[in-house]
């Protein structure tokens, strides 16, 4: 189960600026029930932007909407390829898999984070599983072009690569891409090379909330995480 939380209005409004048309798309499985970004919250979101829009009289975002059943899956996000056509950008309102999950199908498009993930539950037996969100509760995927240094980078580097990066690679193996040279690449492809030149101070994951876990008796840990 994954539980996550809706950006407020005004820092999604800051996301969008740089952009014209604007495909809302919201979660039909965890997000939905979580109530971050089903069908009910993307119709609001939708509907709050265009009112924040006519009240400040700038009326230069066009909004449309859509929810896939799940934005993890590359079988529901191929549903969007006809409706990405005349993009400018896509307001993700899926967990943080989700938005790079559509980011790396789309990557020419900006895919921008909705929402905040803050916990995140994971399946115990059959298959294996990718880890792409470390479910932070401060997600900056918008600055990092749908690719997260916390989950991708081995040592969560938030301000470029290390010293030990090589021809593309991470140190710890030849098999593994640099997770920064990744983001710069994608940066370049989408002509946002300035979000390079920003710096981000080191995160106090003490001081981000995230929701009581229910200890059962199954359970070999405390049931804390401090991040």
């Amino acid at each position: 189960m994954i539980v996550a939380e809706q950006k407020t209005l005004d820092e999604i409004r800051r996301m969008i600026i740089p952009y014209h048309r604007i495909l809302v798309v919201g979660c039909g499985t965890c997000m939905t029930v979580c109530d971050a970004g089903g069908e009910r919250e993307v119709s609001f979101l939708h509907n709050a932007l265009r009112l924040a829009e006519t009240k400040s009289g700038n009326g230069v975002h066009i909004f449309s909407e859509y929810v896939l059943k799940r934005q993890c899956d590359p079988e529901f996000i191929d549903l969007l390829v006809d409706k990405v056509g005349d993009i400018d950008a896509i307001l993700s309102l899926g967990c943080g898999i989700g938005v790079q999950a559509m980011a790396e199908r789309f990557p020419d498009i900006p895919v921008l984070p909705g929402v905040n993930t803050s916990f995140m539950g994971m399946a115990r037996e059959l298959g294996v599983w990718d880890e792409r969100c470390a479910a932070c509760g401060d997600c900056r995927l918008e600055e990092t072009a749908g690719i997260c240094p916390i989950t991708r980078c081995t040592k969560g580097i938030l301000n470029g690569p290390c010293a030990g990066t090589k021809n593309g690679k991470c140190e710890v193996s030849k098999e593994m891409d640099c997770a920064w040279v990744l983001i710069y690449r994608r940066l370049e492809r989408l002509q946002q090379l300035e979000k390079m030149r920003r710096y981000y101070p080191p995160r106090n994951f003490r001081a981000i909330p995230r929701p009581k876990r229910i200890v059962t008796k199954a359970s070999t840990g405390t049931g804390e995480n401090d991040g």
